[in-house]
C-alpha cells in the first residue's frame, strides 16, 4: 500500500474545467494522485468533507517593497497575507523596493530575501526603465516572469517611466528573446493636463481625482502600445484595467493575432467612486476606483471570457500615507489587498453574479500559470506542484482589521462580509496556513 504525505479525502475538488468530488494524495510536493477513495495511507489526512479544494492562487501583481521599504510591506508579511487568501504563489514587481529589480545584482537581493522570508512560492518581474534595455537579456536569462514598465509616472523616484522611443527599444530587446511585457497603460499627457487644471481650480474631491484620470487616459495608452507590439512583435500584457472600455480594445487587437493578454483587479469588480469618497485614501489607485455602471460592466467582461488573469495589485503603504483630508491628490494610490482577492471573486462574483467556480479557478490559477510558463502550476492533477486552498463556502465573516497578515492592518475591504473563508493553504506539499494562523517553519523570521 502506498504511503503518502499527504491526503486530502472527501473534498469539492475545482478545476477550470470540472467540479467534482474526491480526494487528492501528495509525496514529495507533488500531486501523486486524484481520484476517489484513493487507497493508501499518509502522514497527515485532511478530511476537507463539505469544503472546496482549489489550486492555490497564482498573484500576478503584487508590490512587497523589498529590500528598501520593508516599511511599506515586506516579503514576510506579504506573503503570509496571500497564504492567509489561498494563494500559493506570487510575482513581485520590480519597482518600490529599493534599488528596483532593473538588473541582475538587484535581483539577486530581492531573492535571497524571499528565500530567506517567504512562505509561498515567489517570481519576480524585472523592471523595464530609460536606463537599462542592455540589462534586459541577463534579468530573462536570471528567470524574471517578464518586465513592467509605466506609461506614465510610477510615483517612485528610483524606477522611471517610459518615452515612446524607450518603450519602443525596449519591445523589440524583450521580442528578440522571447519575453513578454506588462503595461501601466495611461497618458501621461491627459493625467498630467488634468490634473494641474483640477488643482488651479481648487477642485480636488475623490471624484475630481477620478475625473482627473479618464477611462479615455486608458484607452489611449493601450492603443499606442498596442500599435508598438505589432510593430516589434512583443507579447504585451495589460496590467489593472478599470473599465470594460479598455478590455475591448484589447478584444480587438487579439482578434486581429496581437498577442496580448489583460488583467483586472479585485477592486475594480468590489469598489467604486462612491467607495472611495466614503473611505478615503485606503481606496485610492491608479487607474482610479470608477462608477458603479463601470463596476458592472467588468464584471460582464469577467464572465464573458475577455479577461485573463485577476491579480490583487496589492500596493501598501503606512497609514500616515494613505490619509487624506481635502485634497484627494495627496496620498499614496494603492490598495492594500492581496489577502482579500479569493473572498471578493467568491462573494462578488459567484454568490452574487452566479460565476462559476471554474470561471474562478481560470483566472486566478490556471490562466496565471498557462500565460507566464509555469508548468507545475495552477491546476490539481497529478504530476503538478501541491499548491492547494481549501474553503468553506458556507462560512461567512465580517474582515476585521486584526484579521490581516499586512504589516499595516488595513484596506478597504475591512468592514465587508464576505461569503467563503480560507481553512487551510498548502504549499508545494507543506500547511502553511489553517485555524486561522500561519504554521509555515518561517514564522519565527525577523520582519
Amino acid at each position: 500500500m502506498t504511503t503518502y504525505d499527504l491526503i486530502i479525502k472527501n473534498g469539492t475538488i475545482v478545476t477550470a474545467e470540472s467540479v467534482i468530488q474526491g480526494d487528492i494524495a501528495v509525496k514529495d510536493g507533488k500531486i501523486q494522485e486524484v481520484g476517489q477513495a484513493l487507497q493508501g495511507t499518509a502522514v497527515r489526512v485532511i478530511d476537507a468533507e463539505g469544503q472546496h479544494v482549489l489550486p492555490g492562487l497564482i498573484d500576478t501583481h503584487v508590490h512587497f517593497n523589498e529590500p528598501g521599504r520593508t516599511e511599506w510591506e515586506g516579503l514576510a508579511t506579504g506573503s503570509r497575507s496571500l497564504a492567509a487568501g489561498g494563494a500559493t504563489s506570487f510575482f513581485d514587481m520590480p519597482l518600490n523596493s529599493t534599488p528596483p529589480t532593473i538588473n541582475k545584482e538587484n535581483l539577486d537581493l530581492k531573492k535571497a530575501c524571499a528565500e530567506e522570508k517567504s512562505v509561498v512560492n515567489p517570481y519576480f518581474w524585472g523592471g523595464l526603465v530609460p536606463e537599462n534595455i542592455a540589462d534586459l537579456k541577463e534579468l530573462h536569462e536570471n528567470g524574471v516572469i517578464g518586465f513592467k514598465a509605466f506609461m506614465s509616472p510610477s510615483g517612485i523616484v528610483d524606477f522611471n517611466h517610459v518615452d515612446d522611443e524607450t518603450i519602443f527599444k525596449g519591445m523589440k530587446e524583450i521580442a528578440s528573446f522571447g519575453s513578454l511585457l506588462a503595461v501601466h497603460a495611461e497618458s501621461t499627457v491627459i493625467c498630467d493636463q488634468l490634473a494641474e487644471e483640477k488643482q488651479k481650480q481648487g477642485k480636488t474631491t475623490a471624484r475630481d481625482f477620478v475625473e482627473s484620470r479618464p477611462i479615455i487616459s486608458e484607452i489611449e495608452a493601450v492603443r499606442r502600445i498596442i500599435s508598438y507590439a505589432e510593430a516589434t512583435g512583443c507579447k504585451l500584457h495589460v496590467v489593472h484595467a478599470s473599465s470594460r472600455k479598455v478590455v475591448e480594445i484589447i478584444t480587438e487587437a487579439k482578434q486581429r493575432g496581437v498577442d496580448i493578454t489583460v488583467e483586472t483587479c479585485p477592486h475594480y469588480l468590489a469598489l467604486n467612486i462612491q467607495d472611495f469618497e466614503e473611505k478615503g485614501g485606503l481606496a485610492k489607485c491608479c487607474p482610479p476606483l470608477r462608477d458603479e455602471n463601470e463596476v458592472e460592466d467588468l464584471w460582464a467582461a469577467v464572465a464573458n471570457g475577455e479577461i485573463n488573469v485577476i491579480a490583487s495589485d496589492h500596493s501598501p503603504a503606512p497609514a500616515s500615507m494613505k490619509t487624506i483630508t481635502d485634497n484627494y491628490f495627496e496620498g499614496w494610490g494603492g490598495i492594500s489587498g492581496a489577502q482579500s482577492t479569493l473572498n471578493i471573486m467568491l462573494t462578488e462574483g459567484y454568490f452574487k453574479r452566479n460565476l462559476p467556480l471554474e470561471k474562478i479557478v481560470e483566472l486566478t490559477a490556471t490562466n496565471p500559470a498557462k500565460l507566464f510558463g509555469l508548468t507545475n502550476k495552477g491546476a490539481l492533477e497529478a504530476g503538478y506542484d501541491a499548491d492547494i486552498a481549501i474553503v468553506d463556502l458556507n462560512e461567512s465573516f465580517e474582515l476585521k482589521n486584526e484579521d490581516l497578515f499586512y504589516r499595516h492592518q488595513h484596506s478597504p475591504y475591512v468592514g465587508m462580509t464576505f461569503k467563503g473563508k480560507v481553512k487551510t493553504t498548502i504549499v508545494n506539499g507543506e500547511v502553511v496556513f489553517e485555524n486561522d494562523e500561519i504554521v509555515s517553519d518561517k514564522t519565527t523570521v525577523v520582519q
